[in-house]
């Protein structure tokens, strides 16, 4: 593995894969594909579910550990050498608005995944662990409140409150 003064000489010759996170991002955007080229992928429908299924798979790849939270956020976190350290966590969420891009969210998450992949490629072993969160419900145009996954997460919403909530259809 990497040592921290290796990685110092080296940090300038990571290259993330721009054509692998293309591609991640383009095979995310064919679930819930619209016609006009946007993405139909609300919150907690079975789209989303399929969605977040195919990133978990990529985040398994990695060796993350996985979790999933009270609140369906999902986690990969890969180790680093200070297992007691606070994970240094990026991230974002990967529903949409009924009429959503490919972009918004799942760049996000899937570009902090590209950070993942490019420090296995490399070999880099780094002092604190690496984390990827996929929040649930960001955009909130299924559910409300907005922000509901990383909301739970930060303690503004509980989880109570959060499975009080209903779509229009009930």
């Amino acid at each position: 593995m990497t040592t921290p003064s290796d990685l110092r000489d080296s940090v300038g010759s990571l290259r993330v894969d721009g054509g692998r996170l293309w591609r991640s991002l383009m095979e995310l955007a064919e679930i819930g594909a619209t016609p006009k080229g946007g993405v139909r992928r609300l919150a907690l429908t079975d789209l989303d579910r399929q969605g977040r299924d195919l990133v978990a798979g990529w985040m398994r790849e990695t060796g993350s550990h996985i979790e999933i939270d009270g609140a369906g956020n999902i986690f990969a976190t890969r180790a680093g050498r200070d297992p007691a350290a606070h994970v240094v966590l990026t991230g974002s969420h990967i529903d949409t608005q009924p009429s959503g891009g490919k972009f918004d969210g799942n760049y996000g998450v899937l570009a902090g995944l590209e950070v993942l992949r490019t420090l296995n490629d490399a070999n880099v072993e780094t002092d604190k662990p690496v984390g990827v969160a996929i929040w649930t419900n960001e955009e909130g145009s299924r559910f409300l409140p907005v922000m509901g996954g990383s909301g739970a997460f930060t303690g503004v919403f509980t989880l109570e409150h959060l499975r009080s909530q209903r779509d229009a259809d009930g």
